[in-house]
């Protein structure tokens, strides 16, 4: 009988120790560590984006808790309570905020967003202020959604539009019009290369002209540095001295009182000149005439 008392007792135990095992199991499997101490609190949402049990709870991107229970808050229809734990060791301030956030897969977690720490601190099981952040899906959903239906609108009417066009007959009388264009431009292209390769010698020849040009600036600069050599202020100051010369000669020869005056003024003078030349021109006549009268050769 004790044999028996102590093979059940020992299956009592085996059957305890597998449900704590599995109790333990469960948890951690969800992400709830029960040995290590937390404090809970609550948040109310009209909406969870899918939020589940065991979603992580972020701070900062940083796991500090998990979602422990969710339920329908039968007595505020519209409403529902999530329940979560955080790290014991963190304090809510007053006025925090838990939001509910899904990333680009939907996948929902609570990120919990610190009021300023002004000393207050939430109680243990207060609830706090709840708010849904839709996420990347829900703004594609909300905003990006709407204006590509009206792009697709617009796209249509382009699309009907450049049908239109295509089955124009305009549009393949003006493609052949630009074949035709295209093949003026090759020919035009070709004329001016055979125009360029003419053009060598033109430029060969304006290269030599412009080498000349340099040769001549070349010599126009040393006549230039040739010219500032040369001393202008006395060739100037010997130029006004001529003049000035050249002015009194000129007045002299004007003045009837003065010598050169008298010369080139004074008919007495003139007519005796003349008179005398008159006189010297009678006796070289009558020498020619007499030449004895004036030379006398007497021989011994």
């Amino acid at each position: 009988m004790k044999k028996i008392l102590r093979k059940e007792a020992s299956i009592g135990l085996l059957v305890i120790l597998a449900l704590v095992i599995l109790f333990f199991g469960i948890n951690y499997l969800k992400g709830i560590n029960l040995f290590k101490a937390s404090n809970y609190y609550y948040a109310s949402y009209h909406e969870t984006l899918g939020l589940t049990t065991s979603a992580p709870v972020t701070l900062n991107g940083y796991k500090i808790g998990v979602v422990r229970n969710i339920n329908y808050d039968f007595e505020n229809p519209g409403n529902v309570v999530v329940e979560f734990s955080i790290d014991k060791a963190l304090k809510l301030p007053k006025g925090s905020q838990a939001n509910i956030v899904a990333d680009f897969l939907g996948t929902a977690s609570l990120a919990l967003t610190l009021a300023e720490n002004t000393g207050s601190y939430c109680q243990i099981g207060d609830t706090i202020a709840g708010k849904v952040n839709g996420g990347l899906m829900t703004t594609l959903s909300e905003n990006v959604l709407p204006s590509v239906g009206n792009i697709m609108a617009k796209t249509d009417t382009l699309m009907s539009s450049l049908n239109k066009l295509a089955a124009n007959p305009s549009l393949t009388t003006s493609i052949n019009r630009f074949d035709g264009i295209t093949m003026q431009l090759e020919a035009s292209l070709r004329s001016l290369n055979r125009t360029l390769a003419q053009l060598g010698p033109v430029a060969a020849d304006v290269k030599s002209i412009t080498e000349n040009v340099d040769t001549i600036t070349g010599d126009l600069a040393q006549v230039s540095g040739a010219l500032r050599e040369i001393p202008l202020d006395s060739l100037v100051y010997d130029l006004q001295a001529t003049i000035a010369n050249l002015h009194a000669l000129s007045d002299e020869l004007n003045n009837p009182n003065s010598t050169i005056g008298k010369l080139t003024q004074d008919p007495a003078l003139y007519n005796s000149i003349n008179s005398a030349i008159g006189s010297l021109d009678s006796l070289l006549v009558d020498v020619k005439k007499n030449p004895k009268r004036y030379i006398s050769i007497k021989l011994l």
